[in-house]
């Protein structure tokens, strides 16, 4: 028995190396990035996920106070190593997109279902963790390579500023994608007895 979705999945991974030579659209990516975000599930179908999508000079300027925000706390003489990785990988990239969760919907589920009030926030981290995976499944569908990265929250004050976000959006996670410049190495995977336990 073999899934076509199955073999999407396992076509999705982390990709350094990338590059911007990106024959998509900025439209085209934006429409699958939408699509992808509008389709992914989400409990008491709350839709928290927000997304913001970042090309060009944007994309650059994200990963320029990334940089910055490092050399604020990286010792001197490791920070050469974090910004050449930055450059060489990230920034190097088509584009950027980042996820939060608008906690304001979160706290609207917590005071409409106080039985639930605990989970709320549970659940929105699932709900991201869903999005960013249907985001980065999609990428590698049309040959898109992307990574997935945790800046936050030393960057959230200067991107929110930077975009004019609302304060209630949280930022999750960054994920800088871009044209595959180098494939990424064979995965390895623990004996599945040791993840798995089947019972019938």
């Amino acid at each position: 028995m073999s899934s076509p979705f199955i073999e999407q999945i396992k076509v999705r991974r982390t990709i350094y190396a990338l590059g911007n030579r990106v024959t998509h659209s900025e439209p085209q990516l934006t429409a699958l990035i939408k699509d992808a975000i509008k389709h992914s599930p989400s409990s008491f179908n709350s839709q928290s996920s927000r997304a913001v999508i970042l090309f060009g000079e944007e994309h650059h300027k994200l990963w320029d106070i990334v940089k910055a925000e490092l050399k604020k706390i990286v010792p001197p003489e490791a920070y050469p190593q974090s910004e050449a990785k930055i450059n060489g990988s990230f920034r190097a990239g088509f584009g950027t997109v980042l996820f939060f969760e608008d906690t304001a919907v979160i706290q609207d589920l917590q005071q409409k279902f106080a039985l639930y009030a605990d989970n709320f926030p549970i659940w929105s981290e699932h709900g991201t963790g869903i999005a960013q995976f249907a985001v980065w499944t999609t990428l590698a569908q049309e040959g898109i390579g992307a990574s997935l990265q945790h800046y936050n929250p030393l960057i959230d004050e200067a991107v929110r500023q930077t975009w004019n976000l609302p304060a209630s959006w949280l930022l999750r996670a960054q994920m800088p994608f871009g044209s595959i410049e180098q494939p990424a190495g064979d995965k390895t995977f623990i004996e599945d007895d040791v993840r798995f336990r089947v019972f019938g």
